[in-house]
């Protein structure tokens, strides 16, 4: 089974976080270059950033190196972390979406409805448990997916093959984490904190691009208060 894919355009991500209840004190925004100054110019707190990158055979023998890499040293993760496993097709940005917003609850505020209700009855649950638990019950979130989905600019189909991939990175406990719920876990990727997640981040998001010289279809955005 496969959703239809999330178009990586802040106002669809908008709209959808709004409609999962989701304050609009917070919002989604384009992060237009990676440099210093660029980055600059996002309004803070950044609660979490959102790289949409091309997905292919290069990316996953890479992927694969990595976790069996992480597997042979180890490395340290956290149990308050929420991570989320993916298990349908083309729900990458929506998985995004829950991994930014579950891991900052502590900031965002979130009204009573299904959105809530997924996280707080997901909280003890593994991470295969989570994404069995938004495929089966969460009817909501995923019509709300798909409404979105189809207000996008870009004609979808949930039966064509889609070659790009959104993940999200977090801080959490003096960690920059990178959540993909294609993996097995989540890839702690050294220290950071909240003022410095934004700079962070976009060092990995440069390594990303620095995989794929030929490729130019990269976009990063960040989950941001709108009180700036």
């Amino acid at each position: 089974m496969a959703w239809l894919p999330l178009e990586s355009n802040p106002e669809v991500m908008n709209k959808f976080l709004q409609k999962l209840g989701v304050s609009d004190e917070w919002n989604v925004v384009d992060v237009y270059g990676l440099d210093i100054e660029s980055l600059a110019w996002v309004p803070r707190p950044v609660a979490s950033v959102i790289l949409l990158f091309p997905y292919n055979d290069k990316y996953n023998k890479y992927s694969d190196d990595q976790c069996s890499a992480i597997k042979e040293k180890g490395q340290v993760l956290l149990p308050e972390l929420y991570y989320l496993k993916q298990i349908v097709s083309n729900a990458c940005g929506t998985v995004a979406l829950i991994h930014s917003v579950a891991n900052n609850m502590d900031q965002i505020s979130i009204a009573e409805g299904p959105f809530k209700k997924l996280l707080d009855d997901s909280r003890g649950l593994n991470p295969d448990e989570r994404g069995e638990l938004l495929q089966k019950s969460a009817q909501d979130i995923i019509n709300a997916h798909r409404e979105l989905a189809l207000e996008g600019q870009t004609e979808v189909n949930p039966n064509e093959q889609v070659n790009y991939h959104f993940v999200a990175f977090v801080h959490k406990g003096g960690f920059l984490f990178e959540l993909d719920g294609r993996k097995d876990f989540p890839i702690n990727h050294g220290s950071s904190s909240p003022e410095t997640l934004l700079e962070d981040a976009a060092k990995v998001c440069r390594e990303y691009i620095a995989r794929e010289p030929d490729e130019v279809n990269f976009t990063v955005m960040a989950l941001t208060t709108a009180k700036n």
